[in-house]
């Protein structure tokens, strides 16, 4: 079997120009990267309404194939003659040299060049946190130059940020070495897909509004409890020059030569898991279909995007797509790993749960026409299939097969028939909370009615974060939970369909520039680490032709 760097290697690539001709983007709408990527300058002026948002069940590690089946269904929506476009996130090279892999899909259903997007691509993860840590290079200059903003030491929030994973720079200690080399003060690093700067980068509508939130970032206090802001500390421009050109989306293709926008990557367990606005805008305002994706599970990615993302662009998804596999559903079940070929009735029975959750939280919290699709593997049986067809059934849901991993698009013309079928409907989009309500009773409005939980409590660190959000006047912002990808609730271990649980919050974080509230729960980490043996040490490049192995 071939590997999913194979296939792409053995596909010819058109030519970006006539990718962006199908888009009806001119040549000077674009800013070639080479051949087969460019950065599109243009803003649309129309736009359409049917935006499919691809979401799924809770991962695990099988690997559900949620970013496969968005552009397998965006190829299928292109087998059936339709002018779609695919906004995509930019993969973060902390995954790709980890563990959990990259962004661009896998087998038939990519999107490429799969090398290049999977490591630096155009540059905009590198810029994001050249971003970053300027503001606190300037910080702690600022605090060594005389410190005319009085800031407490301790009482600096913002982290530096690079991107891999790298568990020993989640606590570390700065300005040691004598007095020239500044003041000392704890510090650490965030991944830079958790970054404020990536969540800014993907939430703003244009360079005005990209400086405006990056003016609005708290990145300390002074020793009177007031934020001090990186518009405090002078440098908005400077960090709006080095994020001037990550600002423009990317546009690259299917392997069947669909337009696909990729821009942005923010993880949806740290934050809020959605490509930029920016790009699902222009996807919009160029193509009558836009697929996109939002990060992990519905509970996740599909709430952070619908009462996050959707309310700072003002779009609303007319469909969702709930992606599905056999094996997740068995291993919710309670099957180990090494069981997930086997066929186990009994195990998907009780690991279904965990599906029929996520569609009435669509259905009923949000509000929203979604089909179930099924992305098939080989090892699944008609059996186990017929058997998640029933189950969505009996629930009132739409279910389709989903083959694109092994057909591309042809393997998915009959989920792309159903989702076309859906779009027909009226959206009647709801939010999970509106932001009158106090910070707590947004928490407990997610936790309730999307996780399940019976009650939410808060540790000290988190109440005395709260008495803050209120002093600064902070409270009517919408929050971004974060927690394990892997259950609904914030215990990994807790899977299928857990209800009555309490879950707890360990602080919550103010994201000014971001315009939300973080919301930490559970044991998260804003940088995650490597695992014993980390996919870097299985890759390899050809000295002469410069061949890479092992890249997916």
């Amino acid at each position: 079997m071939k590997s999913d760097i194979e296939i792409a290697n053995s596909v010819k690539l058109s030519p970006i120009r006539n990718i962006a001709e199908k888009l009806n983007l001119r040549e000077d709408e674009l800013e070639l990267y080479g051949n087969y990527k460019a950065k599109i300058v243009k803003k649309p002026d129309s736009f359409t309404d049917n935006l499919v948002l691809v979401t799924a069940i809770n991962p695990t590690a099988f690997g559900e194939g949620k970013t496969t089946t968005s552009i397998g269904l965006a190829d299928g929506m292109s087998k059936l003659g339709k002018k779609v476009c695919l906004a995509l996130r930019e993969p973060s090279l902390g995954p790709v040299f980890g563990i959990k892999g990259g962004a661009t899909g896998g087998g038939m259903a990519q999107i490429a060049p799969m090398e290049d997007i999977n490591l630096h691509f155009t540059g905009d993860l590198h810029a994001i946190t050249t971003a970053n840590n300027l503001i606190s290079a300037i910080l702690d200059n600022h605090i060594i130059q005389g410190n005319e903003l009085d800031i407490d030491g301790d009482s600096v929030v913002w982290k530096r940020c690079m991107d891999m994973n790298d568990r020993v720079l989640r606590c570390i200690k700065v300005g040691l070495g004598g007095e020239k080399n500044g003041v000392p003060r704890d510090d650490g690093f965030n991944i830079t897909a958790a970054s404020e700067i990536m969540a800014i980068l993907c939430l703003a509508s244009d360079l005005k509004d990209l400086k405006k939130r990056i003016g609005e970032i708290i990145v300390a206090y002074d020793r009177s409890g007031k934020a001090v802001t990186c518009a405090d500390l002078g440098c908005v421009d400077a960090v709006a020059i080095t994020l001037k050109d990550a600002l423009k989306p990317n546009l690259v293709q299917t392997l069947e030569g669909t337009p696909a926008i990729v821009h942005g990557g923010p993880f949806a367990n740290i934050a809020h898991g959605c490509n930029s606005v920016i790009a699902t805008r222009l996807a919009m305002g160029l193509a009558d279909y836009v697929v996109t994706e939002a990060g992990f599970g519905a509970d996740l990615g599909a709430e952070k995007f619908l009462d996050i993302k959707c309310r700072a662009a003002g779009i609303r998804p007319k469909a969702v797509v709930l992606v599905a596999t056999v094996r997740a559903l068995k291993y919710n079940g309670g099957i180990a790993k090494s069981e997930g070929n086997e066929e186990n009735l009994a195990a998907l029975e009780k690991g279904m749960p965990n599906l029929i959750g996520h569609i009435r939280n669509l259905r009923d919290v949000f509000g929203v026409n979604t089909v179930v699709a099924v992305n098939k593997f080989a090892t699944d049986t008609d059996a186990e299939i017929e058997k998640i067809r029933q189950a969505c059934e009996t629930e009132g849901a739409v279910c389709a097969l989903c083959e694109c991993w092994a057909k591309g698009g042809d393997g998915s013309v009959e989920l792309a028939k159903a989702v076309l079928a859906q779009l027909e409907k009226p959206a009647n989009l709801k939010f999970a909370y509106s932001l009158d309500m106090s910070v707590q009773e947004k928490i407990e409005a997610v936790a309730k009615k999307v996780y399940g939980a019976k009650s939410v409590t808060y540790t000290d660190k988190a109440q005395d974060s709260l008495k803050k959000i209120y002093a600064l006047g902070k409270g009517g912002l919408p929050i971004c939970i974060a927690k394990t990808q892997y259950s609904f609730s914030d215990d990994a271990t807790k899977l299928g369909r857990p209800t009555d649980f309490e879950m707890t919050v360990r602080d919550i974080e103010i994201r000014g520039g971001a315009g939300f509230l973080v919301v930490i729960c559970g044991n998260i980490m804003l940088m995650p680490g490597l695992s014993k043996r980390p996919s870097a040490l299985g890759m390899t490049i050809d000295d002469d032709t410069q061949e890479i192995r092992g890249l997916f």
